[in-house]
């Protein structure tokens, strides 16, 4: 063997050490506001498997009308630049992070209290149908508005020059912006963990409206850590009136189309939407090259492939409940898992996808992450009939495998994105430039709605009638390897 060639016990001894001990390292006490941000956007769960029971058992909506619901709850998401814009330009009571921190978890506490209040019957102004929906546009705009700070911050944290005032080498500050991203998305899942078992154990022992109102503690965490430490930005510029004026009449026509009974409003709205951020991210990157721009935009395209993809829809939720017998408390098993499951693999492979092709990485979770949701397959044709035969195996634990299996590949896939869009974040303009390429990437969400509306409406399921699901779910996993894939193929090979 070669001398100068590690043995291989002490080589994999330290490339594992050095895959466990990098995100910690990382750490910086100028990082906690924005990862409290961030881990309370994950801990939103708790209520998670509350809302599902509360919605199968007391709202009226199908599956189809709550995917229809889900684009209109994603409408906050797509309009994020109006926020960044703001958060960039405009101090809210003399301060461009910390107040609205505060305005979030203000909104977002005034969902919750909306939904115990209706689950609890102490609010009756409204239905319970009408208190969800409003619920949902309030939670939805108070998290916007927290995520834009967090997004803006993740850039900012991460100083250009030493102490001295000597400028730090690009290698080493993309390096450190890529981390601070894998940061992000390790907070965010360790809120999921740190709340998805209780979750269901909550909604199982306690009514409905109680758990709403112990959801309570999520704003409060992210309120926290804006007051522990100091999060303001030195970095001032004027308005860019095209931009907020542009985003705020971009809102009004939404709203308008929206409340205005339009036929296809849903569609008009993203189609809209596409040109409006589309021109605006134009407009924002003219400062930066034209090579830079061009493997943004190739990376874009294959991520928003990658977020497009569509859902099954709640149909599928309520056939766990009422054909498996999944309950609560087990909902919420489910959720730790998946959460656990992702830290270990982000955390594991942190330092690998930051090093990676964009292409590559997404080429991966789209193959592994389509063959190890298979076992679904085995539930909704009921085949874990002659599974548990055979093997002993029940329909829970197919369950837990497939959770297993697909829980890691979401966040996975976000962590390169997210690493170029802070790499090239120009200052001054951070907030809307994360707001527009993070409005881009929900509009690929918007885009996955619409297309689990139209095949729920194509396949439809209704409360015990599950007839069309096996087909549905072919569907959903036949769309979500064929685009991805395509746009790989495409533009893949165009990304260095």
């Amino acid at each position: 063997m070669d001398a100068a060639q590690p043995a291989p016990a002490p080589y994999w001894r330290q490339q594992i050490e050095k895959a466990l001990l990098t995100p910690i390292r990382a750490v910086r006490r100028s990082h906690l506001p924005l990862l409290m941000v961030y881990f309370a956007y994950g801990a939103t769960g708790l209520v998670l498997v509350a809302e599902t029971f509360w919605v199968r058992k007391s709202l009226s909506f199908s599956p189809a009308e709550l995917a229809s619901l889900a684009v209109w709850f994603n409408l906050p998401w797509t309009v994020k630049m109006v926020f960044g814009e703001l958060v960039d330009t405009v101090p809210l009571l003399g301060s461009q992070r910390r107040t609205y921190v505060f305005a979030g978890a203000a909104l977002l506490a005034a969902s919750l209290v909306l939904e115990a209040g209706s689950a609890g019957g102490w609010i009756t102004a409204v239905t319970p149908d009408q208190a969800y929906v409003v619920a949902g546009l309030l939670g939805a705009t108070g998290l916007v508005l927290q995520d834009v700070v967090a997004d803006a911050m993740s850039s900012e944290v991460v100083p250009r020059t030493d102490a001295d005032g000597t400028p730090r080498p690009k290698a080493e500050i993309d390096r450190e912006l890529g981390m601070v991203q894998v940061l992000g998305r390790l907070a965010l899942l360790f809120g999921v963990f740190a709340v998805a078992g209780v979750s269901g154990v909550l909604a199982n022992y306690l009514s409905y409206d109680k758990v709403f109102l112990l959801g309570l503690i999520v704003p409060v965490v992210s309120v926290t850590g804006a007051i522990l430490v100091r999060l303001e930005t030195t970095e001032r510029r004027a308005i860019d009136w095209r931009i907020l004026g542009g985003g705020l009449a971009f809102g009004a026509a939404v709203m308008g189309l929206a409340l205005g009974g339009v036929p296809y409003a849903q569609e008009i709205i993203f189609v809209f939407s596409m040109a409006v951020v589309v021109w605006m991210l134009d407009r924002v990157t003219r400062s930066i090259d034209h090579t830079t721009r061009v493997q943004i935009a190739f990376a874009a395209v294959i991520i928003f492939a990658f977020r497009a993809t569509p859902l099954v829809g709640d149909g599928y939720t309520w056939f766990e409940i009422d054909a498996l017998g999944f309950n609560e408390a087990f909902f919420g098993l489910l959720q730790q898992i998946a959460a656990g499951v992702g830290i270990v693999t982000l955390w594991m492979l942190s330092d690998t996808i930051t090093r990676r092709p964009v292409a590559q990485v997404l080429l991966w979770i789209t193959l592994l992450g389509t063959a190890l949701a298979l076992p679904r397959l085995l539930l909704v044709f009921e085949w874990y009939k002659v599974v548990g035969e055979l093997f002993g195996v029940g329909p829970r634990t197919i369950a837990l495998l497939e959770t297993v299996g697909v829980s890691p590949f979401l966040q996975l896939s976000m962590v390169p994105l997210l690493t170029l869009i802070a790499i090239y974040a120009p200052a001054g303009h951070r907030a809307i430039w994360f707001s527009l390429m993070a409005s881009l990437m929900n509009l690929a969400l918007q885009a996955g709605a619409l297309q689990t509306k139209y095949l729920n409406l194509l396949f439809p399921i209704a409360r015990g009638a599950y007839g069309n699901l096996p087909a549905l779910v072919v569907t959903v996993m036949t769309l979500g390897l064929v685009l991805p894939l395509a746009a790989i193929a495409v533009f893949g090979r165009r990304m260095r």
